[in-house]
């Protein structure tokens, strides 16, 4: 076994927190996407319209946005072990809430506050980043995330048959309390079984919180854009919830909301102006310093990669299930093989990051998942139904690959602010997937996915502005000493 390679056999050491880590993000992916495989019972079951389900969709993934930035802070000022455990607790309640819903509103709230526990995603990438080396980090990310994000797959293949075992009309509300029960558990498991360091490690955590670093003016600015399009996600939602979407909010209350989030924009401006100003008067020195244009750059892949890869799975099995008139059970099944790829498409995109460069591998990626949505946009009940899910299967392989080639270079950036560039780029994800769910909501599906296409292209352009990492990045020990961390 060469220096390079994990022996996924093995349960000890830094093998036996990777493979507890993304059992709880498979946990959390299980409980986030419980509802997509029942979407049509449960719609039967609360009396939905059409509208009121694909506002469900959204719901899910609204408030995982600001959840990963929050998440991400508290992760590198507080560590994985405490902050994933506590998420995995709390974000058992939502489940319950939906599980006992009666009616559309309860429903929505449940959804809602599930989002929260997308956030676990962010956590992961920390606890991984301090165990591995950099010349295994990718593969090892690509793992978590991977096999993690496997967890809406395997939802869609067992919870239609667990809905069917306790039978009747409740059968998915069990189904959704056990993925509940499921979080709960594991909280208990996980804060009792790993470390946030291996021993004698130092978990360096950033000098302040409440907003991120950076090491110059331009790239202060550069953040405050980059926040603006979280933001206006968030508005997107409020507008999709109004009168002018599904009334569900009344106009003087998503005004509230408006004005609401144009403050806290203000008030996140604020906050982090406060925290860098130092850098309006000197800079910091050249071997502290990172380039923001990387976290930029990412946000935008991982808008495109796993933006989609969301708002896909939520809608998946309705595509199939419409488009060849199958069965909920045969739809969910069949729909799952997008998200089945997860098990070898991300490790292979960052095991192939690893090995060949991040920079040419996520060009490649990016180039193919772009084509892959514009060959998902042409299927229509003339294809072959082994032919569409063939095509669905090599489109999530190009987008799951390049999720995991985008965290093969996040925790190479900045080691005390890998949670916050995580908990970023992963908020873009969730901005993707509202505005693509958004996009469904009044398109086509064959518009949808042009859609998803055309931003895969503009993704491409802006890689060309990523640099590969290379030497070593600079961390400073609780005795004053300087740490060097290599990140080639």
């Amino acid at each position: 076994m060469s220096s390079d390679s994990l022996n996924l056999f093995s349960f000890k050491g830094k093998i036996r927190v990777l493979h507890l880590t993304w059992i709880a993000f498979f946990i959390t992916f299980f409980a986030w996407f419980n509802h997509a495989p029942l979407l049509v019972a449960i719609a039967d079951s609360l009396s939905l319209t059409k509208d009121q389900v694909k506002t469900l969709l959204i719901l899910n993934v609204a408030l995982t946005i600001p959840a990963r930035v929050i998440i991400g802070m508290l992760t590198d000022k507080y560590g994985p072990r405490v902050t994933y455990s506590l998420l995995l607790a709390v974000s058992s309640i939502p489940c319950f809430i939906f599980a006992l819903a009666e009616n559309f509103i309860q429903a929505a709230i449940g959804r809602f506050l599930l989002g929260f526990i997308g956030a676990g995603f962010v956590i992961g990438i920390r606890m991984v980043s301090e165990w591995f080396p950099a010349k295994q980090l990718g593969t090892a990310e690509g793992i978590y995330g991977g096999w993690g994000n496997f967890g809406s797959a395997a939802g869609a293949m067992s919870l239609p048959t667990i809905a069917l075992l306790f039978g009747g009309e409740d059968g998915w509300r069990y189904a959704i309390g056990i993925t509940g029960i499921m979080a709960l558990v594991y909280s208990v498991i996980y804060y009792k079984s790993v470390t946030d360091t291996p021993k004698g490690g130092t978990y360096f955590k950033p000098k302040k919180i409440g907003g991120m670093e950076v090491s110059s003016p331009s790239d202060f600015v550069l953040l405050l854009i980059m926040k603006i399009p979280m933001y206006a996600a968030l508005a997107l939602l409020t507008w999709k919830l109004s009168p002018a979407g599904v009334d569900m909010l009344a106009m003087p209350l998503a005004i509230a909301i408006y004005l609401s989030l144009a403050a806290l924009y203000v008030f996140d401006a604020k906050k982090c102006y406060d925290i860098n100003k130092e850098v309006f008067v000197k800079l910091p020195e050249p071997i502290h310093r990172y380039k923001f244009k990387q976290v930029a750059v990412l946000n935008i892949l991982y808008f495109a990669t796993f933006g989609s890869e969301l708002a896909v799975i939520s809608m998946l099995p309705l595509f199939f299930s419409e488009t060849f008139t199958l069965d909920p059970v045969k739809a969910g099944l069949l729909a799952s093989a997008y998200a089945f790829m997860n098990l070898m498409s991300r490790p292979a995109g960052g095991l192939i990051s690893d090995r060949f460069g991040r920079k040419s591998t996520l060009l490649i990626l990016t180039a193919g998942l772009a084509i892959g949505y514009f060959v998902m946009s042409t299927i229509d009940a003339e294809w072959p139904l082994y032919l569409a899910v063939a095509a669905a299967m090599a489109c999530s392989f190009f987008v799951q690959s390049g999720e995991g080639a985008v965290f093969a270079v996040v925790p190479l950036i900045k080691r005390r602010l890998t949670g916050q560039i995580a908990g970023m780029t992963g908020a873009y994800g969730n901005v993707g997937a509202v505005f693509y769910l958004t996009i469904l909501s009044m398109v086509s599906y064959e518009t949808f996915f042009l859609v998803i296409a055309s931003t895969a292209v503009l993704g491409f352009v802006t890689l060309l502005l990523l640099e590969e990492p290379e030497g070593q990045m600079a961390e400073v020990m609780p005795d004053g000493s300087v740490s060097l961390i290599d990140v080639a």
